[in-house]
């Protein structure tokens, strides 16, 4: 028999999550974030579809949101309610002759070995939405990239197949953003490049991406156009690259005073996650936010990886004091990544 990748994806998620938990909810447009108050300042975590036709996504405002769709209802973002949902899910998944390799609370690729993929991608959905009442949608590769991709045209509820016959014509003609790995800054690195399309960057010297994005991303971005990926599926258990915990501050922030107290109180719960997860840190990253939407980033390694509050706090603030920017702050965030592997 013949070795599939198939990527299994719930449909709105976290939207559908909340709709089961109130069913008078359907078809109407939800909008899950923060504490549900979009005068607040916090941003979408998930938007249902009826929510999406109106241009909300996630990670934006939710006052915008709520601008765009004034008719929606807002609830509170709710982790420990998804996860619950998730453990079932991943539970039916494994009921398959599978290897399951989780990627978050919804969604995993199964490698399976069979002759006919799009009957064990049938039966998936059906298990899954007897056992959650969720749908999902799947795709099916020869590879991860491309089950990865394939489950974007099957949403919502259906099934796809993107494998090395039908890449060119599927992906040929499609911006290089339509890749997974490569986000909208890199896209446009890569048009200013003359390289706008999945096509033309199959087609570019890898000498060149590599003088111009790095030598190890330049060329990495040209694998991904050709359609290439891992056929490699674990069953090891997904754990989370990183523990973070960000604040949105509903008046600016302007003293760095204030800035750098409210950074040591987020590097300390972030310590506590850390704890919790019992793994060290070995990196830790800052988040500024500034006014009005200005978001940048950084970060540095640790000596050596460690779960010692004070040495995380430390960390942070001496990565906070690399911001040279002194505009107000809206948002401030602080994340500690494990060690790879």
């Amino acid at each position: 028999m013949a070795a599939w990748i198939l990527h299994v994806d719930l449909d709105q998620f976290i939207a559908a999550v909340e709709v089961l938990r109130r069913p008078e909810l359907r078809g109407r447009p939800v909008i899950v974030g923060g504490n549900g108050d979009p005068e607040r300042r916090s941003v979408v975590a998930t938007a249902s579809y009826e929510a999406r036709e109106f241009g909300v996504h996630s990670g934006m405002p939710m006052r915008l949101a709520a601008r765009k769709c004034p008719d929606a209802v807002f609830l509170a973002h709710d982790p420990p309610a998804y996860e619950a949902v998730s453990e079932v899910v991943m539970a039916t998944l494994r009921s398959f002759d599978a290897v399951v390799e989780a990627l978050g609370w919804d969604e995993a690729f199964l490698g399976v070995s069979t002759e006919d993929p799009w009957a064990v991608a049938r039966d998936v959905q059906r298990e899954v939405l007897a056992s959650t009442r969720l749908s999902c949608s799947v795709g099916i590769g020869d590879n991860k990239l491309r089950a990865k991709l394939a489950t974007g045209f099957a949403k919502p509820a259906g099934v796809y197949e993107l494998t090395r016959d039908n890449w060119v014509e599927v992906m040929a003609d499609r911006p290089t953003e339509a890749l997974w790995g490569i986000g909208r800054k890199t896209a446009r690195k890569l048009a200013a490049l003359g390289y706008p399309t999945v096509a033309e960057l199959a087609r570019a010297d890898p000498e060149v991406l590599a003088a111009r994005l790095g030598p190890r991303t330049g060329p990495w971005c040209r694998t991904l156009a050709m359609g290439a990926g891992s056929t490699t599926v674990t069953s090891t258990p997904w754990t989370p690259r990183s523990r973070s915990r960000e604040t949105t501050f509903q008046e600016d922030l302007t003293a760095p005073a204030d800035v750098a107290s409210q950074v040591a109180v987020l590097a300390r719960r972030v310590a506590e996650d850390v704890v919790a997860e019992g793994r060290p840190a070995a990196r830790v990253a800052v988040k500024v936010r500034f006014a009005p939407f200005f978001t940048h980033t950084r970060s540095m390694t640790l000596p050596v990886p460690t779960s010692d509050a004070a040495v995380i706090e430390e960390a942070a603030l001496t990565v906070l004091a690399r911001f040279a920017d002194d505009r107000p702050i809206r948002l401030l965030g602080v994340r500690a990544e494990f060690p790879a592997g």
